[in-house]
């Protein structure tokens, strides 16, 4: 059994037996993981509190090949993310990244979703507490293209037509981004009135300005977004933290 050392952020973690733990790794150079960190619970555990969700490090695991369980070693901390804990807003976003991010990405090498991942995290516990709302839509767009489903919102994803750059957009979540008049009306789209979907070319757009929104565009946004997790993503699949995240239950508080 090889020896591996990677950068890696702890997505799940779960009890085995009385003193170990089962720990699902995004890492930049294997994709997604799963690890027994044995004796983790015990009191002087090597591991101590490093192996919370959200932690950033370096793990150190013996691969198994052909075994879907490895073995860690050893979880050198880096970064607990602490700030993401005191907001719910940014704890929710965060845990929305993360659940794409173990449902979703691969257990092979993508080094692009890991420092999208690695990034957003950063960026959600810094960012300005006016902003973490559209802030987490526009990471998890970016961690959504990062996966290969990318929406388009300048061309047809039918026939390639050019959309007109302004006006209502017909987007549809089922075929992955806007469609060509003549394509919506014959399968069907979601008319995206213009703010939404100027502000929806914002969010994926890492350039430009986060949009504001009141609470109705603020709703529809994540609602659009949601479905498209689900419809191209998820298939079927129970999504709690996203759920979580679009229910946003701390906001009618």
């Amino acid at each position: 059994m090889p020896l591996v050392s990677t950068p890696a952020i702890v997505l799940a973690t779960f009890r085995y037996g009385e003193t170990s733990k089962i720990i699902r790794l995004a890492s930049r150079d294997y994709g997604v993981q799963s690890a027994i960190a044995k004796g983790a619970l015990r009191p002087r555990s090597r591991f101590g509190g490093s192996l919370q969700l959200l932690s950033e490090g370096q793990a150190h695991w013996l691969m198994k090949e052909n075994r879907e369980l490895n073995v860690l070693t050893s979880f050198d901390l880096r970064q607990l993310h602490v700030g993401l804990t005191r907001n719910l807003e940014r704890y929710a976003a965060a845990c929305a990244l993360a659940e794409v991010m173990l449902r979703f990405a691969p257990p092979d090498p993508h080094p692009e979703s890991f420092e999208v991942l690695q990034q957003a995290l950063a960026l959600l516990e810094a960012g300005a507490p006016e902003t973490v709302e559209s802030l987490g839509f526009r990471l998890l767009w970016q961690l959504v293209s990062s996966l290969g489903f990318a929406p388009s919102i300048h061309a047809c994803v039918i026939d390639g037509v050019l959309i007109p750059p302004e006006g209502p957009l017909p987007f549809s979540t089922r075929d992955g981004g806007a469609l060509c008049i003549t394509c919506a009306a014959e399968r069907g789209a979601t008319q995206l009135p213009p703010e939404d979907r100027t502000d929806l070319a914002s969010l994926l757009d890492p350039d430009s300005a986060l949009p504001t929104f009141d609470s109705r565009h603020g709703a529809a946004h994540r609602r659009l977004l949601a479905r498209y997790i689900r419809h191209h993503l998820a298939e079927g699949a129970d999504l709690p933290a996203l759920e979580f995240w679009m229910q946003r239950p701390w906001a009618a508080a």
